[in-house]
């Protein structure tokens, strides 16, 4: 992967994670010495750490992705080759160009306000269960090794999203768009998209733009888990906005509490749980140079 990269931009410099947060911290400290373009080579946990370091560097550094690692969703709405040395070329002969990034506020599990930002998806309902269910290591007890970890992380994602299925029931919630009127949802997802896929491949918002000034917000309300189950397809062709109990609309900004106050309805972004609801979403245009 070095010999890609030093093929294509010569010599560079490189820095390591090693923890959760490391890659906001590093990026942000690159752009603040004025390092033009900072390179994240990784998933999309990588490369949503590294942008959240980039847009709270207040720096004009362009973010470049070289796909690697398990989470590839972000990658999917690029069109972003899977083999480096294609990717690295890539990114080599492109440009960069401004997208939105949504600016998220949300509750901790200490109870304390946050402030962070997405650059995919975020959302609240069974996606986060079954985030939460694959990294506890209750979905990959039953699944044998085949010597791939990508594989591996595939079928355990697929087994905690039909535990999860199985074993969750729909959450009440208070969401409001834009300035309409606060309307009281009985939903099983809410995913709030800048971009396309998330969850492994799923086409959550199949109309997405990454620099349109809009979320696409997608629902999916009251529906049993054989109905889930069955439909499931659908999520990964981006053929289920036209089921009934799926609604589509654009807004700037969305706001969702609980409708029961002490309920815990976790939020996630990017494919990491970072706190829970209440939590309002914002977009905010041409935050962030991405260079693909």
């Amino acid at each position: 992967m070095a010999s890609d990269l030093r093929t294509h931009f010569g010599a560079f410099s490189v820095a390591f994670t090693e923890s959760v947060g490391d890659g906001r911290r590093l990026a942000a400290e690159a752009a603040k010495r004025g390092t033009k373009l900072i390179i994240a080579c990784g998933g999309d946990g990588t490369i949503s750490e590294v942008a959240n370091g980039i847009i709270e560097s207040k720096q004009e550094a362009e973010l470049g992705v070289l796909p690697s690692g398990t989470g590839g969703d972000f990658r999917r709405s690029l069109k972003l080759s899977t083999k480096v040395a294609a990717a690295a070329r890539a990114l080599r002969d492109s440009r960069a160009r401004l997208i939105d990034v949504g600016r998220v506020t949300f509750v901790t599990e200490r109870g304390e306000r946050e402030i962070r930002h997405f650059v995919n998806v975020a959302s609240f309902g069974m996606s986060t269960a079954v985030l939460e269910r694959q990294r506890s290591g209750d979905a990959t007890r039953w699944i044998p090794s085949f010597g791939s970890a990508k594989l591996s992380s595939k079928l355990s994602y697929a087994a905690a999203t039909v535990q999860t299925t199985l074993q969750s029931s729909p959450s009440e919630v208070y969401v409001q768009l834009d300035e309409a009127a606060e309307r009281r949802l009985r939903i099983v997802e809410l995913a709030v998209a800048n971009a396309r896929y998330y969850g492994g491949a799923m086409k959550i918002a199949p109309d997405a733009k990454l620099d349109d000034g809009w979320f696409d917000v997608v629902t999916i309300g009251e529906a049993g888990a054989f109905r889930i189950l069955a439909n499931s397809p659908r999520l990964y062709l981006g053929a289920h906005l036209r089921m009934d109990e799926v609604s589509h609309a654009l807004a700037k900004q969305v706001i969702a509490r609980p409708a029961k106050k002490d309920e815990r309805i976790a939020v996630e972004l990017d494919g990491e749980v970072v706190g829970r609801l209440p939590v309002t979403f914002q977009i905010v245009p041409h935050a962030l140079h991405l260079r693909y």
